[in-house]
């Protein structure tokens, strides 16, 4: 690798390096302990420091080095990791620039061309790299002793590396982190113990911070049940992110894959870098907190102050700007912030240049001013580009006043303005909130609760005035105060809009929904039909879905969404959802409320395998451990918990709660997110610990908690008292005392409001890592139940079988990023069909495990071994399939091995197979044996087909011999090749041979018998002449393993030439049983564990030569 020139004392290093070539202007050294004397002290002592010390003359046994006559400062150009790339380094500056220095005058010229010359040799070689590190030489000379530590495939792309100490028990070894992009790997050299560790990031089922005694914090990695402690880090939390950030990523990778080909980012393993991961990072959690779109991505963030007119100060926070919005929190713990939409921004002004502010007006007369912005002139001109505006200094000063007066006409203007904005974008569809047409509000008629209903939306309307309204309102901690309080009914669904970020989805996409209606409408899919089949099952009891005006409403955004979101489609809970979601906004404002909830807030929450909702099922158990550390010592099995929480997840309490107070708890959700979910099931626990303590099983506590849920009301709600006695039945049976939804949810705040969005996202990320391969062992636990029935293996082997071959589905997708395994990959497949490998990874898998590996036509067996087991011709094999071939070769008895050898020289898994590259005998590259195992043996079958290969496998009956077909000349001629191939380097291998040639002697000798039997006709051969027949095919037969092409055009001409002949199984089987020796080699006893052992760790190295 070519360095950038660096000076080099001489004298320093002559006792570190030993010279191997020199010339007039160039030197190559070896490293000192490297290569012959590489086993003295001296050898250990630099291999330690090489380990340990970060210079760079760590990395490379090998260099090159610049000199000029008469001067002691030489200069580094080059480095090596072996003789030979450090050599054809050498060869090239022999033959390319050595002829070119002899016409340089002076050394300083010599010096100065050489270094100009390596310069554009490193700068060429970068246009190709993606290296993009903040030190690119340090990071290229990391990036080649991971290499050579690792040998991994070219592809892997480092992405970082630390310096930090990997704890052997009690003992620290201080080494190398290297973090990529499928691996997590640690390196150590200390006098001569070495220490090697490559775990890759989806074996990983447990990763985060610990602290105790010893180490006083370190990161704490699991993998298959295994515990690893890496400690001393220098920026432990960057390094702690960056690993969280990998291992989600392979997980999102290898278990989600429509999700993760939709990100351009991700996809490609290429362009992932660690400032990358980084900035992908901070964007994540920006657009999270502020429930922005997902595509906004974090560019800027700004430190100054906002100033707030109704508080009349400027308050201290950040300003974060994305390509479309302006964001605003503070950090003084006034719970301050704003989201200014680029679209709704009409001028943007410098305004105070001695304190760097800048103010930007938006339309309805409003102005957010920002102090000790740095470098406030360009941000300005920046923000005017992208919102399309001019300056306009009259128009601003105006909105500055705005900000402070006009405010009774503000309310007026934003009702004027949501109203008119959702008008328009939803001509179609124009159906009003079915609360407002079921449950009017009779102005006439106020009783004690309208008038507490009228008296929240004083308080709301005040607000709406100090803070303003819509989209760019202040948010404060009065505002919250509010939502925890209820949100009145009639604001209820602008609010929910505007606090889940739905609003800026809608105002983006006018018409969207429309057209997804009108797209959608008259489709028929799994979905729709799930969909049709609880759309009477959404909400009963309310009026509002006993008729077809909501039933007709729920079934337009349901199907609506399907069409939007294929992968989701329908799943039940979500009909539950959107019907509390059209109840209070409008039809086109319920989808994209809906859309917010299963994207942004609630993410895979529903799917097949609702794998978010097990995550936040698995946070929540740790938060219960946490603050009711009580309970959670009294019941034995924390699953309980999972159990009954499962439901008031998906459904956000509507499916436990009266309709009255579920609507308070979705209030809070939008407005918190799942932090107000996890705090309120804490404090359900919480209220009925006393209760809890006294269960004496799972159903006791389940009847508690269902008996409190039924009791908790909402005194405070304007819905008619039907809608309210509807949803609670129960309330006369009940004598468990009221609880008022109101107070449950103000609890909830006061004793958990201390639990941080951050950390909730932490310990999502945590939990996430653990549920799915919890999920992964229920697969394997179910998969290895059914094949164990149908082979002979010992369980561990059999699960170490799976582990290998789950391995090689994962290898195959580690370095493509349009692996057609990845992409056959489907979570939601029945267990034995989620992981199936094609023709390559087969061989691969075949070459590490097959006894009969080592045949010199492997490479033709694993082909014919594979097309037979694909009996659907998808070009695809689960582990079933591979489990029972091996199965036949270890434990088969002597005739189901010879039968399968039968099978595999017979169609349809026999194919003429011939190597393109003769120089490479019998082996297959890639594209040969995909090609081969393409090749249409048998035609696909169709449904019917399939179907009815299914009922025939319920009937199945032992395979009778009998019904075999026969084998052809041709076909025999490489059955007898095979055999031959497998008694190589047996200790009987020459009694195997004549084993073998006196019956092939013998069946050629019957078959001409039979041939003159059934044609009497013909003309009688005499025995002298069958005796030559079958000589000449014993001698066809002995030939080399690997024939050249006249050797097969041969054969080819004496099949056209002679009279057909075949074999049945019957007649082979009889005269294999004759010799002993035959027989001996088939039934002796093998066993898989040494393959097996051999293949988990070569496994990694036969993919990376692939």
């Amino acid at each position: 690798m070519w360095l950038k020139p660096e000076e080099v004392l001489l004298k320093s290093a002559l006792k570190l390096w030993v010279l191997e070539r020199a010339n007039r202007y160039f030197v190559l050294q070896r490293r000192r302990g490297y290569g012959e004397d590489g086993g003295g002290l001296a050898g250990l002592l630099m291999g330690t420091l090489d380990a340990v010390l970060d210079s760079t003359s760590k990395v490379a046994p090998f260099r090159i080095l610049h000199q000029t006559p008469d001067s002691q400062v030489y200069w580094s150009i080059a480095c090596g990791a072996s003789r030979e790339e450090i050599t054809e380094h050498w060869d090239w500056l022999e033959h390319n620039v050595m002829k070119t220095l002899s016409v340089f005058d002076s050394n300083e010229d010599v010096t100065s061309f050489v270094q100009g010359k390596i310069r554009g040799l490193i700068a060429e070689e970068g246009k190709g790299s993606f290296i993009q590190e903040e030190d690119p030489e340090k990071f290229r000379e990391a990036i080649l002793k991971f290499e050579k530590c690792f040998g991994l495939a070219e592809q892997e792309k480092l992405v970082t590396y630390y310096s930090c100490s990997y704890w052997r028990g009690r003992v620290p070894c201080q080494g190398w982190l290297y973090l990529s992009t499928n691996f997590l790997s640690f390196y150590s050299f200390l006098l001569g113990a070495e220490i090697k560790l490559v775990i890759s990031w989806d074996e990983i089922s447990k990763l985060e911070k610990t602290s105790n005694v010893i180490l006083t914090e370190s990161i704490h990695v699991c993998s298959r049940g295994e515990d690893h402690y890496f400690s001393m880090f220098l920026h432990i939390n960057e390094t702690f992110l960056l690993m969280e950030q990998l291992a989600n990523y392979a997980v999102r990778r290898l278990f989600d894959k429509e999700t993760f080909e939709s990100d351009l980012v991700l996809h490609d393993p290429l362009q992932i870098t660690k400032r990358g991961l980084e900035n992908r990072a901070h964007s994540e959690q920006f657009s999270a907190f502020f429930r922005l779109p997902k595509e906004e991505t974090l560019q800027e963030v700004h430190e100054c102050f906002l100033w707030v007119p109704f508080s009349h100060f400027n308050t201290l926070g950040k300003m974060c700007i994305s390509e479309n919005y302006v964001c605003f929190a503070s950090q003084d713990g006034s719970l301050c912030s704003i989201i200014i939409p680029l679209r709704e921004v009409i001028a943007v002004e410098k305004a105070d240049p001695a304190n760097k502010g800048v103010s930007i007006s938006i339309k309805g007369k409003r102005a957010f001013r920002f102090t000790e912005v740095k470098d406030f002139e360009h941000l300005v001109a920046k923000l005017r580009i992208r919102s399309g505006t001019t300056s306009c200094p009259h128009h601003t000063a105006s909105t500055e006043v705005a900000t402070t007066s006009d405010s009774d006409n503000l309310v007026d203007y934003y009702e004027g303005q949501l109203m008119a904005g959702q008008k328009g974008s939803s001509k179609t569809v124009s159906t009003e909130a079915l609360m407002t047409v079921f449950h009017p509000q009779d102005a006439d008629n106020l009783d004690s609760k309208m008038l507490k209903e009228k008296m929240k939306e004083q308080s709301w309307n005040i607000l709406f005035v100090e803070c303003g309204r819509g989209v760019s309102m202040f948010r404060t901690k009065k505002t919250r105060d509010l939502v925890l309080r209820g949100i009145p009914e009639t604001l209820r669904g602008e609010l929910w809009l505007l606090f889940s970020g739905a609003v800026n989805d809608m105002a983006t996409n006018p018409g969207y929904y429309t057209e997804l209606v009108e797209k959608s409408l008259g489709t028929c899919t799994l979905a729709t039909d799930e969909i049709e089949r609880d759309l009477r099952r959404s909400l009963p009891e309310h009026p509002a879905f006993q008729s077809d005006t909501g039933i007709s409403a729920l079934r337009r955004v349901l199907t609506a969404y399907a069409y939007r979101n294929p992968k989701i489609g329908y799943c039940q809970a979500m009909n539950i959802l959107t019907s509390v979601l059209l109840l209070y906004a409008k039809e086109e404002e319920a989808f994209w409320l809906l859309v917010a909830v299963c994207e942004r807030m609630l993410p895979d929450y529903f799917n097949r395998r609702i794998i978010g909702a097990l995550v936040d099922q698995a946070v929540f158990e740790e938060l219960i451990r946490d603050h009711l550390s009580q309970l959670t010592d009294h019941m034995t099995d924390m699953t309980f918990f999972s159990s009954i929480s499962l439901s008031w997840f998906l459904t956000l309490f509507i499916s436990v709660l009266p309709i009255e107070s579920a609507v308070s708890v979705v209030d809070c959700f939008f407005y918190d997110g799942i932090k107000a979910i996890l705090q309120l099931g804490l404090a359900v626990l919480d209220y009925n610990m006393d209760k809890l303590l006294t269960c004496k099983d799972d159903a006791e506590a389940v009847t508690v908690l269902s008996r409190f849920f039924d009791s908790v009301t909402n005194k405070d709600s304007p819905l008619p008292q039907a809608v309210q006695q509807a949803s609670n039945l129960n309330d006369t049976k009940s004598y468990h005392p009221k609880v008022d939804i109101t107070d449950l949810i103000r609890e909830s705040n006061e004793k958990y409001g201390d639990i941080r969005y951050e950390d909730v996202e932490s310990m999502r990320c945590r939990n996430r890592l653990y549920v799915i391969q919890t999920l992964e062992v229920t697969t394997k636990q179910n998969v290895l139940r059914v094949v164990s029935q149908d082979v002979k293996f010992s369980p561990s082997d059999l699960e170490e079988l799976y582990e290998l071959f789950k391995k090689e589905h994962f290898l195959s997708c580690y370095w493509s990023a349009n692996s057609p395994v990845l992409r056959h990959h489907d979570p939601s497949l029945p267990y034995l069909d989620q992981y199936r490998i094609d023709c390559q990874q087969f061989r691969v898998l075949y070459h590490l495990l097959s006894p009969w590996a080592h045949c010199a036509n492997r490479d033709s067996l694993a082909l014919w071994t594979f097309r037979l087991l694909d009996e659907n011709a998808d070009c695809l094999i689960n582990f079933k399939e591979f489990a029972c071939a091996l199965d036949v070769m270890y434990n088969g008895s002597f005739t189901d091995k010879l039968k399968l050898l039968f099978k595999l020289h017979i169609p349809p898994a026999f194919t003429e197979v011939e190597s393109l590259s003769p120089s490479k005998g019998d082996d297959l590259s890639k594209e040969e044996l995909i090609h081969f195992s393409q090749l249409n043996g048998k035609e696909k079958i169709d449904i019917q087909a399939y179907l009815k290969q299914w009922q025939d496998e319920l009937l199945k009956k032992e395979e009778n011999i009998k019904d075999l077909p026969r084998m052809n000349q041709f076909q025999f001629i490489q059955f007898s090749k095979t055999l031959y191939n497998l008694f190589h380097g047996d200790p009987e291998e020459e009694l195997l041979y004549w084993a073998i040639a006196t019956v092939t002697s013998l069946l050629l000798k019957m078959e001409e018998v039979g041939r003159r039997l059934q044609s009497p006709t013909s003309p009688a051969k005499s025995p002298a002449s069958a005796a030559e027949s079958s000589t000449d095919s014993q001698n066809m037969l002995k030939r080399d393993s690997a024939p050249e092409q006249t050797e097969r055009r041969s054969v080819h001409s004496t099949r056209r030439d002679c009279h057909e002949w075949s074999f049945a199984f019957e007649q082979i089987l009889a005269s294999l049983l004759n010799e002993p020796a035959l027989v001996r080699f088939f039934e002796k006893p093998l066993d898989i564990k040494a393959k097996v052992e051999n293949a988990k760790t070569s496994q990694l190295k036969a993919r990376t030569r692939v």
